[in-house]
């Protein structure tokens, strides 16, 4: 990474840092927000922006995270934080079992089959499945998360908690970036016919992105349940994958300033003229039609990658 980019992500984090100095309740749990989806959407990048896959079913990975929290809190009495790995564990598992049948499919025919399973996902959590996801009405009571015996409960509280989770994603996601792995996914996007021809092996790594995306955002919706105490199913509406959708492509598919620019823009800039709230949805579609014709890469499109030939090739094979 250059240290230029450093440099940019290090002021990023002071600036951000400071926030809750300078910013009321409201404001402070408005950025909250602007983090959470933040991070899902970051977790969506993986997938549509690395990977290249049109996956507009988010939400359901995001749900069965908050839900599997919600009951292990409600249920059986284990403390927020610590079931955030299962959270995380679920969600990838269910994205497994749905995405290895339909990982074969592009464009359009994976769209579509991707906004069926969040709405079967949120079908089934109304319809009471197993009598442990309480139906139209949700869970109650989930637990405020408490980190070395300090109870999480205040918005600027959440902010570090919801920012730090941020800044540990971003890092992360960096690295998955710049490893082979990451450099992979990029091939695929690019050329999945060269990329096999490579010797990818593409099915294999569209599913591990396809993995790991969900596995984030399971572990988000942890927070989320934890920061509202009460989730129910039409939180995790078809909606609210179109808005993660909407941030990445808005942003910059495949860019991770672009797509926490996006999710600035598309949640937090509203807030801005609550008065027209209303037409939201009409701004969104303005929006997706003027960056398609204007600037069909997002607003901050990835740059070109760059790498140094010597450091990718084995030890024996560098002169």
């Amino acid at each position: 990474m250059k240290s230029r980019n450093v440099l940019y992500y290090f002021i990023f984090a002071l600036l951000m840092a400071s926030c809750p100095l300078f910013l009321n309740a409201y404001w402070t749990d408005v950025f909250n927000n602007v983090g959470l989806y933040a991070i899902l959407a970051l977790s969506l990048n993986v997938i549509l922006g690395h990977a290249g896959l049109f996956h507009m079913g988010h939400a359901a990975f995001y749900a069965i995270g908050a839900y599997t929290t919600a009951i292990l809190n409600t249920t059986f009495g284990i403390p927020v934080l610590w079931s955030m790995p299962m959270a995380g564990i679920m969600a990838g598992i269910f994205a497994m079992i749905v995405a290895r049948p339909i990982i074969h499919l592009r464009g359009d025919y994976l769209l579509i089959v991707t906004i069926g399973i969040v709405e079967i996902v949120r079908i089934a959590l109304i319809n009471n499945v197993f009598d442990i996801t309480g139906g139209a009405n949700g869970i109650f009571g989930i637990s405020r998360p408490t980190v070395f015996g300090y109870k999480i409960s205040k918005p600027d509280q959440f902010f570090y908690l919801i920012w730090g989770f941020a800044a540990v994603t971003i890092f992360l996601l960096l690295r998955l970036e710049h490893s082979r792995f990451g450099r992979a996914l990029m091939y695929i996007k690019e050329d999945e016919v060269a990329a096999g021809g490579s010797g990818i092996n593409v099915a294999h790594h569209k599913l591990v992105a396809f993995i790991i995306g969900a596995v984030w955002a399971g572990m988000c919706g942890t927070i989320y349940a934890s920061k509202m105490t009460i989730i129910a199913p039409e939180s995790f509406s078809f909606a609210e994958s179109v808005v993660l959708f909407t941030i990445v492509i808005l942003g910059g598919a495949g860019s991770i300033p672009g797509v926490i620019l996006g999710a600035f823009l598309l949640v937090g800039l509203p807030e801005l003229f609550r008065g027209l709230a209303e037409y939201r949805m009409l701004v969104f579609g303005a929006a997706m039609v003027l960056m398609m014709i204007f600037r069909n890469q997002g607003l901050l499109p990835p740059g070109p990658k760059k790498y140094d030939v010597a450091s990718l090739l084995p030890a024996g094979g560098r002169k």
